[in-house]
């Protein structure tokens, strides 16, 4: 007689922060206000600089959001003032959005006193954390203070000066990649994983909002509707784009990674690779806001190039994520990238509702053909393999 195998013992709980907390929610619920500002800056482009100004300001807060997604995944925040500095944190990045449209103005020195702030209370409360961490902190905060240093002194100069400032100020940050100061840190995959997620869907409700917002006093006749539910339909897919069958693999291979290549995975990943599709669903959002005013007619050039380089900006950096998660080449999505991006041309000599019609018909088909088609959706092995 063949006994009944033994039942297996469930799985020890991973060891630290689970899920995200309510302050947690609170912070990203603020700091999209910046992002919702930058949305407004890239809308009506002064220039070419602004989208030059707008990428470093765009860089500058990543950085930082990103800082503190590393703190939190290493804080229970059991005492008030681990809480207290928190929110002295989102008050800096509350402060930096406000200057973000006149960071060249009299919304510099707030931007970069903002910045100066978020990155000393980063610091103090990483070093309090009761782990590795609290050592590791040593060796990027001299990158992160130097950067919020240059970034201020940025803002407080004019012409070729407050460029060299602004890029070395980025580029300090940059350096600490380079070095791999990510090494020594320790971090709770699944809660680093759901704050990156919360993010993007935050951020994608706030280009819902920005077409709710760009029809406010309108009226609501056949184009503007269908731009409007367009628009949605485009949203929702880069929802799905994101959080689709991919997205649970791609979390159990970085969960289940070694601790330093996790590391990696976390700053390239869901740190650069996450900055990519941020910036792509901003462009996005400010190409929408205007083109529901005058869906019919031609396109403003700007709205134009915001459309078709925010999706494929979007598409190109999820392709690059999947890769760094070993969950599949991604290609179709290359072939979207593309092809939206190429969806200017339609834009500058048709309408927005002619580009955004295209673009819809384009991410679709080739979503259908991925999903349901069966195309694209085999992993290129472990975590473990695939070195990024």
């Amino acid at each position: 007689m063949t006994s009944a195998p033994a039942p297996q013992a469930p799985e020890a709980p991973q060891a630290g922060v689970q899920g995200a907390r309510p302050i947690e929610l609170f912070f990203d619920l603020v700091f999209v206000f910046a992002v919702t500002q930058l949305s407004g800056v890239v809308a009506h482009p002064a220039g070419p600089d602004t989208y030059v100004q707008a990428a470093l300001m765009f860089l500058s807060l990543m950085w930082m959001y990103d800082g503190y997604v590393w703190l939190s995944s290493n804080l229970s925040f059991d005492g008030d003032l681990d809480s207290w500095l928190y929110f002295l944190a989102m008050a800096g990045f509350l402060v930096m959005a406000v200057g973000i449209p006149d960071v060249r103005g009299a919304g510099g020195r707030p931007f970069g006193l903002g910045l100066l702030l978020v990155t000393v209370i980063h610091t103090v409360m990483f070093a309090r954390v009761p782990n590795a961490s609290a050592r590791a902190i040593l060796g990027i905060a001299p990158f992160n203070v130097a950067s919020a240093a240059l970034v201020l002194a940025s803002t407080l100069a004019s012409g070729a000066l407050h460029w060299a400032l602004w890029i070395g100020g980025v580029g300090v940050l940059l350096l600490a990649t380079v070095t791999r100061r990510e090494q020594a840190f320790e971090l709770s995959p699944q809660h680093f994983v759901e704050r990156h997620g919360l993010l993007i869907l935050i951020t994608l409700g706030e280009s819902v909002m920005g077409l709710g917002l760009g029809v406010r006093g309108l009226v609501l006749d056949g184009p503007r509707l269908i731009y409007l539910l367009l628009g949605l339909l485009l949203a929702a897919h880069l929802w799905w784009g994101y959080f689709g069958p991919n997205h649970d693999r791609a979390e159990h291979h970085f969960i289940s990674a070694a601790p330093e290549r996790r590391n990696r995975m976390a700053l390239l990943g869901f740190g650069y690779l996450h900055m990519a599709m941020m910036a792509g669903i901003i462009l996005f959002a400010a190409a929408v806001e205007v083109g529901v005013h005058e869906p019919a007619h031609h396109t403003p050039g700007v709205g134009a190039w915001n459309l078709a380089s925010g999706l494929a900006l979007f598409y190109a950096g999820h392709v690059a994520f999947r890769r760094v998660m070993a969950v599949g080449s991604g290609w179709l999505r290359v072939l979207i990238s593309v092809l939206c991006g190429l969806s200017v041309i339609l834009g500058l000599t048709t309408s927005a509702l002619g580009q955004l019609v295209a673009c819809a018909a384009v991410i679709v088909v080739i979503t259908l053909l991925e999903d349901y088609a069966g195309l694209d959706r085999g992993a290129t092995g472990s975590g473990a393999e695939t070195s990024p």
